[in-house]
């Protein structure tokens, strides 16, 4: 892709979910995760009703009358984004493949959490951390990151969630916001899962395409794994091939959503062909 194709299409990404985080998802992201505690702002006088607990000991006796500590919310955030580039994202028979969806949903998180002034990272995985861009403020640093979403292209087709996840935790020494983009026909993962949820505000968002649920009767066909990239001949007019399959993908789903849940953090499921929005405003208002 040339560099005026990618300008214009990160142009188009910004101004459709700019839209979106400006009229809709900035006060539901605000108010969903309100910031990460307390902290100290300045010791005034104490007057009648306040908190005897907040009284601060070494003023109070320096002045001899009765001064308290203030507090404030702490506001700044990070918001991690993790978003799978294995070779499954390319899979789409609606209008839009699955990795656009997931590059339309990041960017309208990260202009969100712009607007509250919070910092945003990325990591691209597959089966290993294709990329890591630090938590950073701004809108030149989103747009840097709708363009990695674009245009990244991974030396891995497979996925390893637990990899990332640990990476993540390695590198985000503070409680983050983050949010999981992928499919999630991965394995092994549940274990990591709860230690990462542990410590961060974990929600996985699931993007996928019906036609993935279940193969259709076409007979004898050539399939090609998108991860593996291996050709095979699938005889998918055989009913037991139907439902082996159907059942697999099943287990997948199964899987995230009992460890996504198990450990305390938040799914949302997003089909191409369906209102991510919609989706994203449900969990947002639930969690509010």
């Amino acid at each position: 892709m040339d560099t005026k194709e990618l300008l214009k299409k990160v142009r188009k990404i910004e101004i459709k979910t700019r839209r979106l985080s400006d009229h809709i998802f900035g006060g539901e992201y605000h108010s969903t995760f309100k910031g990460r505690g307390m902290t100290f702002s300045e010791v005034r006088q104490y007057q009648f009703g306040d908190d005897v607990r907040n009284i601060d000991w070494n003023v109070t006796a320096r002045y001899n009358e009765p001064y308290i500590k203030v507090f404030e919310e702490e506001r700044e955030l990070t918001m991690m984004l993790m978003v799978d580039v294995s070779g499954s994202e390319m899979f789409g028979t609606e209008a839009q493949f699955k990795n656009e969806i997931i590059t339309e949903i990041a960017a309208t998180l990260a202009f969100s959490a712009t607007q509250n002034n919070d910092k945003i990272g990325l990591i691209l995985f597959s089966d290993k951390v294709e990329l890591y861009i630090p938590p950073k403020k701004g809108r030149s640093h989103v747009l840097r990151i709708i363009r990695e979403l674009i245009e990244f292209e991974p030396e891995s087709k497979q996925t390893n969630l637990a990899e990332a996840l640990k990476f993540m935790q390695n590198v985000m020494k503070k409680k983050a916001i983050v949010f999981v983009l992928s499919d999630f026909i991965a394995d092994d993962y549940n274990q990591t899962m709860k230690i990462v949820s542990g410590k961060h505000d974990v929600t996985g968002i699931r993007v996928y395409d019906k036609r993935e649920e279940e193969i259709p009767n076409l007979g004898v066909v050539q399939m090609e794994d998108e991860e593996t990239g291996e050709y095979m001949l699938v005889n998918t007019s055989s009913k037991k091939v139907r439902l082996n399959y159907a059942k697999f993908y099943q287990e997948k789903v199964d899987y995230y959503r009992e460890s996504f849940t198990k450990s305390g953090a938040g799914t949302i499921d997003c089909r191409v062909d369906e209102s991510y929005v919609k989706k994203m405003l449900g969990y947002f208002k639930r969690r509010g």
